[in-house]
């Protein structure tokens, strides 16, 4: 399997810095892993990596859709498998950086994607087995799920409590084992990265950058969109551009709008470390407070891709 670098965690946190860093140290491409940066001309509002900025090194699934169309996670998934490839054939290190995370999941667990997978239904297994591994520990996770499906019990080990309560969402949902189904097999190997700061230096950081991106020119931005449709389209949906509609609408105060924005933004990234600790296998760093430095993650990168 070929070896992946994921850079994960909440917005405003150092993950574009690090990834560029990271790939010229590690002969490294990027691909973004965030389900907004896929859009043509929205640049600001979604902290876009600007192509003076890019230090030479490729990054890919930039600016691939318009803003009319929609983009799934099956078609992240897809895209990323394609251009982790490429990049391997390139005998350059593929680096996953974003902040989405079902997107980071599907891609690092090849989830399988049927248009009723991330339903209500599935929500309600996954809460109802991480609140019983809670109350009752991974060893009841683990022993229910072998019983119900014992080859699939012994390819996951114990403490691997995601990986067993996926196994048992699968199961019940689908009325199959999960040893039966082909495609749940990781394609790749991958080593995530997640940076995290002291959470009130991390709501600083974050009502700094709205103040920044509106000094650059996010309200222009958002009322582009807003006027070529946005209302109507999945790009509208994004943080930095839903809450300017009302503005525009006359509904609401400018201020007011950019303090929602605030307030939205903040709420994402307690979402984006809920989901990155509770679904992913995550190695966390915190850059900010330098607590670790990059030498550290570059050693532990470097001492995993050579095992």
């Amino acid at each position: 399997m070929t070896k992946v670098i994921g850079i994960v965690g909440p917005t405003a946190v150092g993950k574009t810095a690090l990834s560029i860093q990271l790939a010229q140290r590690l002969n490294g491409e990027i691909i973004s892993g965030d389900s907004m940066q896929v859009y043509r001309n929205l640049n600001i509002g979604t902290a876009k990596i600007m192509p003076d900025e890019m230090q030479g090194v490729k990054h890919h699934l930039i600016n691939i859709r318009d803003i009319s169309e929609r983009f799934s996670v099956a078609d992240f998934q897809s895209l990323a498998n394609n251009e982790i490839d490429a990049i391997q054939k390139r005998n350059e290190l593929p680096i996953i950086v974003g902040g989405t995370g079902f997107y980071v999941q599907a891609l690092t667990e090849n989830l399988s994607l049927g248009a009723d997978h991330y339903d209500e239904k599935s929500y309600q297994i996954r809460q109802k087995w991480h609140q019983i591994a809670v109350e009752k520990g991974n060893q009841y996770v683990w022993d229910s799920l072998n019983k119900l499906d014992h080859k699939a019990a012994q390819k996951i080990p114990v403490q691997n409590v995601r990986r067993a309560i996926r196994a048992l969402e699968v199961i019940e949902k689908t009325g199959h084992l999960f040893s039966e189904q082909p495609d749940q097999q990781a394609l790749n190997d991958f080593y995530l990265i997640g940076l995290n700061t002291d959470r009130k230096v991390l709501y600083q950081r974050i009502n700094q950058r709205v103040d920044q991106m509106v000094q650059m020119g996010l309200i222009e931005e958002a009322r582009w969109l807003y006027e070529h449709g946005g209302l109507n389209y999945q790009s509208g949906k994004g943080i930095g551009y839903r809450e300017l509609f009302p503005y525009f609408q006359g509904q609401t105060d400018l201020q007011s709008a950019i303090d929602k924005i605030k307030l939205d933004s903040r709420h994402y990234a307690k979402r984006q470390l809920t989901w990155f600790r509770n679904k992913m296998e995550v190695h966390w760093y915190d850059l900010v407070s330098g607590q670790d430095s990059i030498d550290d993650i570059e050693l532990a990168v470097k001492e995993w891709l050579n095992k």
